[in-house]
């Protein structure tokens, strides 16, 4: 059996979220140091388990809610879990609320140095990858406009412009094929599916059941934060729109 890229054992990730109404940061201490502040746990996900091979391309399914992109930070390293573990083996690229982390007062370029060390690349990396992520962001003269003043198409276009200039051996993606116009998306496919080419690993997420299934080869479906099922893709999403009737 071929070694697991990514693996995923028993996660848990619970949240606690507060029942009472308080108006200001005052009111809250108060009733803190009272010990009168109440919280109700919520599980975004509960004890999931599975595992991918390299080449796997996997589509995440289920309703608004069920725990999906919880599950991608997780995997991803943006949040710790509660319970359980993740192992990735290689270089993971997460396409997650592209150009959240910018810094608005900074420019473009700036922010291409930046959000490029946040993804871990060096800057010799970045400065040789420079025009390459310019070129294909579209930005043109923009790129030295502070990020205050893009609209979010803008902020999209060159936060997946840094994210994908690298070769990653894991791609996790969060509705990020959604990025700016038709032209501009369908040139994300196409870079994407080149990834896909030279068989990388893939987790997806889409509103698009049909995009999952054209993208796919196997699926899971998240109910409520618990896997309730796992196999081929299209076995998966057929349940899934059982579900969705």
């Amino acid at each position: 059996m071929a070694k697991a890229v990514v693996d995923v054992k028993d996660v848990t990730m619970r949240y606690n979220i507060s029942s009472q109404k308080v108006d200001n940061l005052k009111e809250y201490f108060i009733k803190f140091v009272k010990k009168e502040i109440m919280y109700n746990e919520y599980t975004a996900l509960d004890h999931v388990s599975f595992q991918l091979e390299k080449g796997d391309r996997l589509g995440i399914l289920g309703l608004n809610g069920a725990g999906k992109s919880t599950l991608l930070k997780v995997i991803a390293g943006v949040q710790k879990p509660t319970e359980g573990s993740v192992s990735v083996a290689g270089r993971i690229v997460p396409l997650l609320e592209l150009g959240a982390g910018f810094e608005k007062q900074y420019t473009g370029a700036e922010n291409i140095y930046l959000y490029g060390t946040v993804l871990g690349y060096s800057r010799e990396f970045i400065k040789e990858k420079y025009e390459e992520i310019i070129e294909f962001s579209e930005l043109g003269d923009f790129i030295n406009v502070p990020v205050k003043n893009y609209s979010s198409g803008m902020k999209s276009r060159l936060g997946f412009a840094i994210a994908t200039v690298v070769e990653p051996d894991i791609l996790i993606l969060d509705e990020v094929l959604a990025v700016g116009d038709a032209k501009f998306k369908k040139k994300c496919e196409a870079k994407i599916q080149g990834m896909f080419d030279r068989g990388i690993t893939v987790l997806f997420v889409s509103h698009s059941l049909q995009q999952v299934q054209r993208i796919c080869n196997k699926g899971i479906l998240l109910e409520k934060g618990r896997l309730i099922a796992s196999g081929m893709i299209d076995e998966v999403a057929a349940l899934y729109e059982e579900k969705t009737k």
